[in-house]
């Protein structure tokens, strides 16, 4: 007999013999090995698990998307041989590996300012506009944002 809790947080199963229950045309428990006189307490995802499981995705989402709008600006402005000299440099003179830009933002702008100069902000406008149109917004200049503030911006925006 399978029987679903009003709530949806779980399904209480009881057999007599070894074998697969389904629910509305689905699998849903398999009894591998049953002893008798034992209960099987109510459990439940919490729903803060999926929550943080969410916001974790959107993180690493975010990041993919900021690095790729990196890769794709260094390589378009520098080409590929250019765009590896820039993260050498990121490397070994402001210990910013590629894969921490994102979780670094305000160290890499710093690092373009050091090496670019002046043209660093042109640089880091390609760059976000690239990121917010991998995002399916519109890039708006604010007053006052630096390359760090767009990114904490959309952190929130998202949720991460």
């Amino acid at each position: 007999m399978i029987t679903p809790n009003t709530d949806s947080t779980f399904i209480q199963v009881k057999s007599d013999t070894p074998r697969a229950f389904s629910w509305q045309n689905e699998t849903v428990a398999e009894v591998i090995e049953m002893k008798p006189q034992r209960t099987v307490e109510k459990t439940r995802v919490l729903p803060s698990m999926k929550h943080e499981e969410k916001v974790n995705e959107r993180i690493e989402d975010l990041n993919d998307f900021l690095l790729s709008a990196v890769d794709e600006t260094l390589k378009h402005v520098f080409k590929e041989a250019g765009a590896q000299v820039v993260y050498g440099f990121f490397e070994n003179k402001c210990h910013l590996k590629r894969r921490e830009i994102a979780h670094r933002s305000e160290n890499f702008s710093d690092g373009l300012e050091r090496l670019l100069g002046s043209a660093a902000p042109m640089i880091e406008k390609m760059i976000l506009k690239k990121l917010y149109s991998k995002l399916e917004l519109k890039f708006e200049e604010n007053d006052g944002y630096g390359f760090s503030d767009y990114i904490k911006e959309l952190r929130e925006k998202f949720g991460c």
